[in-house]
């Protein structure tokens, strides 16, 4: 790579990183009713959107023992699961949200 290819190349990661930063933020989190679980989840992941995405999410969550049909739907096999919607590529979170640096990588917030 050039000098001047790799200064290009500097300058669009830097622009795709401003642009990350005004995206909103689609969110799903499927829970399983209001078992201490399931609290935990929207607890902690509410906390990670209003720390890191302060205005520039939706959440919204699904209890599947309401809406039991979604799961088939949306392909769900563990609860709780969070499915990043927006922006692309969609990800899907399974399981124990309470490790904030896994929720973080999740969303493309944070790098591996």
């Amino acid at each position: 790579m050039t000098k001047k290819n790799a200064g290009t190349a500097l300058q669009e990661l830097e622009a795709a990183s401003r642009d990350s930063k005004n995206q909103h933020y689609n969110l799903r989190l499927y829970v399983a009713g209001l078992t201490p679980r399931s609290q935990e989840a929207i607890c902690t992941v509410t906390a990670i959107c209003d720390g890191y995405l302060a205005g520039r999410y939706d959440l919204e969550v699904i209890d599947l023992y309401q809406h039991p049909l979604l799961a088939r739907d949306e392909q769900i096999f563990a609860l709780p699961t969070l499915i990043k919607k927006l922006p692309l590529p969609l990800r899907k979170i399974i399981g124990n949200m309470a490790d904030e640096d896994k929720v973080l990588v999740g969303l493309d917030l944070r790098r591996k």
